[in-house]
């Protein structure tokens, strides 16, 4: 009776986690996870809400793909090397050009524009190019990949900074340097049977005008970032 009281602890609060599983319409995929964070916070506000948390699960990190771009005037031998280096070293090798001209094949109206512009020795549209390149990527699954032939201008750079630059990391930039006469003799004679219509007089010096106008800048950007491995084709 004499003790001194001891005051009361107060209760232990209990802590509860309640997990929700929300599934939504792939149409309206994009509008839900813009319009979910303003309600959550919304809701935390509420009177008997304080002190209360969103738990969100920590999602595993996905690797992204490597890539290697492989850069060079026409005619400077990027696919050949690629080749080797895909039977030495496992990569996954995407020629922007052959894609292109597999889609330029097919006949659709793409095709046809894409014709236009291979025609001209004129850059295809970064929009069209990253596409085919992204979509060849996810078909097929690889990790490690040679894009050859891109990006040929700044504003293909920007195109895949922008569609690709978040889901795959830029590991070298290749570039085979050739003077322009030997990869112009090795056009002509490929040209005797591989039936582009771009290796001829005209395209050729069309095509090497392009890449010393608007690929340089590229080459410069990779270079500052310490990624590109100049080579002699």
């Amino acid at each position: 009776e004499g003790a001194e009281a001891q005051a009361a602890e107060p209760p232990t609060r209990k802590r509860a986690v309640h997990e929700v599983t929300l599934r939504v319409a792939q149409g309206v995929e994009g509008d839900f996870n813009h319009w979910l964070p303003t309600y959550l916070k919304q809701l935390l506000e509420l009177p008997g809400m304080l002190g209360a948390k969103v738990l969100r699960p920590k999602l595993a990190q996905v690797e992204k793909p490597a890539v290697v771009f492989v850069l060079g005037g026409p005619g400077a031998g990027k696919g050949t090397q690629c080749a080797k280096i895909v039977d030495d070293f496992g990569y996954v090798h995407l020629s922007a050009g052959d894609l292109l001209r597999a889609e330029r094949a097919s006949g659709s109206a793409q095709g046809q524009m894409i014709s236009e512009y291979i025609k001209d020795g004129k850059i295809v549209p970064v929009e069209v190019t990253v596409k085919l390149l992204v979509d060849a990527m996810a078909s097929n699954g690889g990790k490690r990949f040679l894009i050859d032939g891109f990006p040929r201008n700044t504003n293909n750079m920007s195109g895949w900074e922008t569609v690709a630059g978040a889901d795959a990391e830029i590991a070298a930039v290749l570039v085979y340097d050739c003077p322009e006469e030997v990869m112009e003799s090795r056009l002509l004679e490929r040209g005797k049977t591989s039936g582009r219509t771009d290796d001829n007089i005209e395209s050729i010096r069309k095509r090497f005008n392009t890449f010393r106008n608007e690929t340089k800048p590229v080459l410069d950007y990779y270079s500052h970032k310490n990624l590109v491995h100049t080579i002699d084709g």
